[in-house]
Order: structure tokens, then C-alpha cells, then sequence
């Protein structure tokens, strides 16, 4: 690249991680990086799979509604925007969730990290667990080790973890729907070191969960609780909106749908790329941020490296689908105390959540207003997408009437799709990582963000904007200050 020329860096995808780079890239240049930075979106607005709307006098999140407090990149950039009294964290002195067995709500026992028990007799009492897991957690805590024994060199699926400390019925009526609630996975398939890593680095240290989980607790007595989750007051989109809003005019461009990168060197041997857009024109760049669903970054660079797309490709993506039903406020008095409940796939059922958004977060709904948002899709429901939204609403409401008892017509409903959107981090994922950066070096210039690498959360996702954005700015004048790989495991 010529020196009296400006480093011309291209940001494909507008989500969290495409702006959350921009953003840092703009910040680099105010602070004098040569870098001349522009980002293009294939739909027709930015913040991805994060919108906010405003429906009946409820804030209604489309997307995510939260994120969690202890990752702080999220609740640091809504201060860095002045939003700081704006974060709210959860409801939680009437946090419960429930969890349907056959057809009855049961309330998830007081006392569980995750799936992992701190407290005794909750778990004793509970009907959720069979004696079988309850007799498992007995011997996992007094022996110091899994019942179904050590564990296996390298990666291992969730279900093979869980089940080797607690058994299966630990696995199916617990562990299942709540990382259905949040991977939108099975977990026969995800990997526990990139999902779990927090408990495996537990079992490597204790043995037994329990015991590590005990000792937390300990370490934590007398600590002031904090919600585990947080928002924002006017919803996450705030969030999307501070980004934009501190991103220069005229360098985002919508409706712009990137179809080919091509890589040629340039006049003096280094790389150089070409964006191919779906109507046909060509933009030139020196580097490139692909802030894409891992699928479309492997379309995308088919050409260049085979061997990465197909490295890409291998990750794969659940579905989600959401649904918002607005109601009369009388309704709150008839629903369970708590924030929800989660579906096992034991239950057979089309739903694989139901908040109480009303309960869980202040401002979101009016007094005389109760909010649902109710979750489908996942490993086992990807086709329930392609219903009308009169079908979707139909079918959520029949489920509603027989697990919670509600007949009433809602005042509005509003339906979400959000395909291929969910990253999985199936077992060997951190492998596939490793290979994918091994790949990327061979390609200077060329730079990953979004959920399919470091965490799917939105703070993660941030992160990883952070760090393309600092990486594309190596070995100009000024680069953003932010810091982790792009293969750091979620779970650790």
C-alpha cells in the first residue's frame, strides 16, 4: 500500500460485531491511524439479530433481552455512550424459573450453578430429578470424582459431561432446556470444553462439581448477590443505536450485498481485495472485516481459500423464532411467580421457552399490560420457520392454554425469524478454530467477527468486533486498545 495512501478497510455485516468494529476503527482514525473505514449491509437496517420495538405500550426485544453482567464489554460500551444509568440489571428477589414435566410446571430448585447443586435439600425435594441423579450427585460430592468416570482425552459432548457426573435424568430435565434457552442446540453435540469450559476447568481442579460449586459459594458468603443479567432501560437496540449514531455519515451503506471476495496482490506484492456485490459492483480494499454467520463467510471466500470455507462451513447454526403476545394486564395474577419456564424435549412440545417479560425486567410493559415472549426453533424445529404467522401464533397459543391455562385473545403478537443465527459449538470446535486461524494467516489483511468464534453472548460479540478492528489497524500509527484471541473459548 502506497504510504501517502489511506489503509482502505471494508466491514461486511452490520450486526453488533460489524458495528462494534466501525466503531473502534473510527476511533483509530480520530486518533490519527491512516485508515479510511466503511461498512456494508445486505439488509436494510444495522444491529442484526438485536432490535427493540415498541408494541401496545411494551418493549418488546425481537432478539436477545439481556446480557450477562460478569462479561463487561457490554455494560462498558453503554457507558462509554453515557447510557450507564440506563442499565438495569434483572428482577432477580422474584427470580424462578420453571421447567415442565409432563405437562405440569416445576419449579427449578433454589441453589443450581447452571446444572451443578449448592444447595442440599432443594435438590433433594425437587420432582424434576429421579433418584437416580439425586443418588449420582451424592456419590459425585463424597467420593471427589464423576460416578461414570474420568474424562476422556480431548473434547467431549455436554451430554457425555453431565451425564458422567449426575446421570441422565440431571441431563434431560435440567442441563437440556437450559442450554436449549440459550445455544438453541443439543447437547449431544456441543462441545463442553467451548461451551462448559468454566466446569470442566472445575472437574480438572475438584473432581466433583459439587464440590467446586460448594467452595464457590463459600468464597462468595456474604457477598452483595448481583442479577445475573442485565439490559438496557429503552432496550438493546439503544445499544445498536449508540453505535450508529457514532459511526461517521456516509460509512455505513444498506441494501449492499457482498456476493465474491476475490484477492489479488497489489502494485507493491501485498494483498489486496475485491468486494463483488450482488448487483455487480466492485469495491477495492486493503483489508478486510468479515462480521458474518460463519456460513456466509464461507460462501464468501469460497475462491480465495477453499480450505477456509470449507473450515468455516463446518461450524454450524440452529434457527430461532420468537414470538411477543401482548395481554391485559389482569392476566399477571394468574401466571406462576417467577420470570418463566423452559420445555425439555421430552415434553414434544413447539415451545422451548416462555418468559414473563413483564416480571423479569422493570419498564417493559405498562401496569395494565402482561408481555410473553415465547421461543421456538432449535436442532429439532427448524422447519416451524417456514409457517405463516397466523400458524406460528395459532400453535403457540394452543400451548399456552394447556401448559399455563390462558385463553385469552392477546391485544397483539408480533413473530420474529431469525435462520441460521445461533452459532453451535459442537465438539471440536476449538480445533476448528485453530485450524481457521492457521488459514488466515496465509491471507494478511483478512479478519473474522461474530458469534461462531470467541462466544455467542453479546459482550463476546462486541469483543470480537474490538479485536478485528484492532487487528486490521496492526502496524499503522494508532490501533484500538482491546485484547483477547479470536479463538478464546466461550466457556472459559
Amino acid at each position: 500500500m502506497p504510504e501517502d495512501r489511506s489503509c482502505r478497510i471494508l466491514i461486511v455485516g452490520g450486526g453488533i460485531a460489524g458495528l462494534s468494529a466501525a466503531y473502534r476503527l473510527g476511533q483509530a482514525r480520530r486518533q490519527g491511524a491512516p485508515i479510511d473505514e466503511s461498512l456494508v449491509e445486505a439488509a436494510d437496517r444495522v444491529g442484526g439479530v438485536i432490535r427493540t420495538d415498541r408494541v401496545e405500550g411494551c418493549l418488546v426485544e425481537a432478539g436477545p433481552d439481556s446480557f450477562l453482567r460478569e462479561k463487561p464489554e457490554a455494560a462498558a460500551l453503554a457507558r462509554e455512550f453515557g447510557l450507564g444509568d440506563s442499565l438495569l440489571g434483572s428482577n432477580d428477589s422474584t427470580r424462578r424459573t420453571y421447567i415442565l414435566q409432563k405437562g405440569r410446571l416445576q419449579p427449578l430448585p433454589d441453589g443450581l450453578l447452571l446444572m451443578v447443586p449448592t444447595r442440599v435439600w432443594p435438590v433433594i425435594a425437587t420432582p424434576l430429578i429421579p433418584w437416580s441423579s439425586k443418588l449420582a450427585m451424592a456419590r459425585e460430592w463424597l467420593t471427589g470424582r464423576a460416578p461414570g468416570g474420568p474424562a476422556p482425552d480431548g473434547d467431549e459432548s455436554v451430554a457425555s459431561f453431565i451425564g458422567r457426573h449426575f446421570g441422565s435424568g440431571m441431563l434431560d430435565h435440567i442441563t437440556e432446556p437450559l442450554l436449549a434457552g440459550v445455544y438453541g442446540g443439543d447437547s449431544a453435540s456441543l462441545s463442553v470444553r467451548s461451551v462448559l469450559g468454566r466446569f470442566r476447568q472445575m472437574e480438572e481442579k475438584h473432581g466433583s462439581l459439587t464440590r467446586a460449586a460448594l467452595t464457590l459459594r463459600k468464597a462468595a458468603a456474604g457477598a452483595h448477590p448481583a442479577s445475573i443479567f442485565m439490559t438496557l432501560r429503552d432496550g438493546l437496540g439503544s445499544l445498536v443505536d449508540g453505535l450508529e449514531t457514532r459511526i461517521e455519515p456516509g460509512r455505513v451503506a444498506l441494501r449492499q450485498r457482498v456476493v465474491r471476495l476475490e484477492s489479488t496482490p497489489d502494485a507493491d506484492g501485498g494483498p489486496r481485495y475485491r468486494a463483488v456485490f450482488k448487483d455487480g459492483a466492485v469495491r477495492e480494499a486493503d483489508r478486510v472485516i468479515l462480521a458474518l454467520p460463519a456460513w456466509a463467510s464461507a460462501a464468501l471466500l469460497a475462491e480465495i481459500d477453499p480450505a477456509l470455507s470449507d473450515q468455516l462451513a463446518r461450524i454450524p447454526y440452529s434457527s430461532a423464532l420468537t414470538v411477543a403476545l401482548a395481554y391485559d394486564g389482569r392476566l399477571r395474577a394468574r401466571l406462576p411467580r417467577g420470570f418463566g419456564f423452559l420445555v425439555p424435549r421430552s415434553e414434544r412440545r413447539s415451545l422451548l421457552a416462555c418468559t414473563f417479560v413483564h416480571a423479569k425486567f422493570d419498564h417493559r410493559a405498562p401496569a395494565d399490560r402482561a408481555l410473553l415472549r415465547c421461543f421456538l426453533g432449535g436442532p429439532d424445529g427448524a422447519e416451524i420457520l417456514n409457517a405463516s404467522d397466523a400458524e406460528i401464533v395459532l400453535k403457540v397459543r394452543e400451548e399456552l392454554r394447556s401448559i399455563l391455562d390462558i385463553g385469552d385473545q392477546p391485544l397483539s403478537s408480533r413473530v420474529y425469524r431469525w435462520p441460521r443465527s445461533m452459532a453451535q459449538y459442537t465438539v471440536g470446535h476449538a480445533d476448528r478454530l485453530r485450524a481457521i486461524e492457521a488459514r488466515l494467516a496465509a491471507h494478511p489483511g483478512l479478519y473474522l467477527a461474530g458469534n461462531a468464534y470467541g462466544g455467542i453472548g453479546i459482550p463476546d460479540v462486541i469483543r470480537s468486533g474490538a479485536i478485528a478492528a484492532r487487528a486490521a489497524c496492526a502496524g499503522l500509527a494508532v490501533e484500538p486498545a482491546v485484547s483477547q484471541p479470536l479463538g478464546k473459548e466461550a466457556g472459559a
